[in-house]
């Protein structure tokens, strides 16, 4: 098993909720989009800043579900 897998497997339950709801909202092409996006971007922030998940953890979620990879902007002078 990947680090990657368990951290999904012992992400705090809201922030699964919202992950569940943007990952249906996307596979059922659903006009709230922008609102379930916005929910996973502040749970994984609530997550980040309640110390729950790791920095790391939280870039790896923004990348896999949001599109965000933060790691870019960090090599840029």
């Amino acid at each position: 098993m990947t680090k990657e897998e368990i951290w999904e497997m012992t992400l705090p339950r809201y922030l699964r909720n919202d992950i569940e709801a943007y990952v249906k909202g996307v596979e059922e092409n659903s006009s709230l989009l922008d609102c379930l996006w916005g929910e996973v971007y502040g749970s994984i922030n609530s997550a980040l800043y309640s110390y729950v998940i790791s920095d790391e953890q939280a870039r790896f979620l923004r990348k896999k579900y949001l599109g965000i990879n933060l790691e870019d902007d960090e090599h840029v002078d």
